[in-house]
C-alpha cells in the first residue's frame, strides 16, 4: 500500500509495508514505512529504524534518482546516462 500527498514544494509517497490478505498471522515482521519526499532539485528518503530508534535518511539529487531508475532495470556492468 502506498499513498501520494502533495504539499507546497514536495509531493510526498508513503511506501506501508503489509502481508498479503492470506499470510499467516506473524509469517514476517513487517518494516517501518519508508518516506519519500520528492522536490524540484532533490528527494529525500526516510525510514526509521526501530533498533536506534532514529530516522534514517538518504538525499539524491534528481539526477542520481534518473540513474537509480535505469539501473533497476539493466543488467550488471558500468552506465552513465547522457544528458541532453
Amino acid at each position: 500500500m502506498f499513498t501520494i500527498e502533495h504539499d507546497f514544494d514536495a509531493t510526498i509517497i508513503t511506501l506501508i509495508d503489509e502481508l498479503p490478505k492470506d499470510s499467516p498471522v506473524g509469517a514476517r515482521p513487517l518494516n517501518e514505512d519508508v518516506v519519500i519526499q520528492s522536490f524540484d532539485d532533490r528527494v529525500i528518503v526516510e525510514q526509521f529504524d526501530p533498533d536506534t530508534g532514529e530516522l534514517s535518511q538518504i538525499v539524491m539529487t534528481i539526477e542520481q534518482l534518473d540513474e537509480l531508475r535505469a539501473a533497476l532495470n539493466l543488467p550488471e556492468g558500468n552506465y552513465r546516462l547522457e544528458r541532453r
